[in-house]
């Protein structure tokens, strides 16, 4: 029996988090049991998704299993990305400076503030009124 090599890379982004496995195949991304082009219709979030294998030049060089949760379609898309990123990092080490170089590699941190006391939303007031 032949010991097949796996490489694990998790996401995050915003509320969503991505655990991707990657493994020598011919391009193939499947998230959550269906192809990517099935589950993310938008073109810009495909474009997401597939930009860490665009940026390595290693777009059929390997198959992407994914299983993401959490958060809403722009943010398991970019939650995707960052999971991939890091697969590929351990994959081949000569993928992580240009990975970096490209901001993929790091995550982004912004998320939906919270609501303060007093406030309408988390930064919006109440209408002031003079008399």
């Amino acid at each position: 029996m032949v010991k097949q090599s796996y490489f694990y890379g998790t996401g995050r982004r915003k509320t969503a988090v991505a655990q991707v496995k990657l493994t020598a195949g011919n391009g193939a991304i499947i998230v959550n049991g269906m192809p990517y082009e099935e589950r993310f219709p938008s073109l810009e979030h495909q474009r997401v998704i597939i930009q860490p294998f665009i940026t390595t030049e290693s777009t059929d060089n390997y198959n992407a299993v994914i299983t993401v949760e959490g958060g809403g379609i722009t943010g398991q898309s970019g939650a995707i990305a960052h999971g991939i990123s890091r697969a590929l990092a351990r994959a081949d080490e000569r993928f992580k400076p240009m990975l970096r170089q490209n901001g993929l590699l790091t995550r982004d941190a912004r998320a939906k503030e919270r609501k303060k006391p007093g406030l309408k939303r988390a930064r919006k007031a109440p209408q002031y009124t003079k008399r």
